[in-house]
């Protein structure tokens, strides 16, 4: 069972192993070093950032909490507090609409360990909770079959692939 912190836009989320908890400025360089990894971001279309892309793009994390009260999460292990990586629900506009993005890129000493399907899986919830009838998407490259299987895993339908950020990649969208 998912545990929220008060109020509708949470700025900690617990599951039975993981704390997810709001991005702060001092979390940028594990996420300039995340996003340096060449595995971690193997799957990225634009592969690895350098710091200065990275920190523009954390940057746009911190403005998205503070203009929406919500965002991608720093995940942490419960029992020790080492952080894991970054996942969580951004609000993601499309020719058809609004959605809810699903994003997690985890160190990957963490991969193997099913940490992505369970942050994921509390993302979910508290979108679908938050945001009824608002579509949440995990969208990955074809080639990603890691993230295909959290997906499949999860309940995910495929609903289209399409290209995007400039790699053939399946739309999917969790149920709820």
């Amino acid at each position: 069972m998912t545990q929220v912190s008060e109020g509708a836009r949470p700025e900690r989320i617990t599951t039975a192993r993981l704390v997810l908890r709001k991005v702060v400025p001092q979390d940028a360089a594990a996420m300039i070093a995340l996003h340096a990894d060449p595995d971690a971001t193997r799957h990225r279309p634009e592969g690895v950032s350098d710091p200065a892309h990275s920190r523009q793009l954390f940057s746009s994390w911190l403005d998205h909490w503070a203009e929406f009260g919500f965002g991608y999460w720093a995940i942490e292990l419960a029992a020790t507090g080492e952080l894991t990586g970054f996942g969580g629900l951004q609000l993601a506009y499309a020719d058809d609409g609004s959605y809810l993005n699903v994003f997690y890129r985890l160190f990957p000493r963490f991969w193997g360990h099913g940490y992505a399907p369970e942050m994921v899986t509390a993302a979910v919830e508290w979108g679908h909770h938050t945001f009824p009838g608002l579509p949440i998407l995990i969208i990955t490259p074809t080639t990603n079959t890691a993230a295909r299987r959290v997906a499949e895993k999860l309940g995910a339908t495929l609903v289209r692939e399409a290209h995007f950020q400039g790699a053939l990649s399946c739309f999917f969208r969790l149920p709820g």
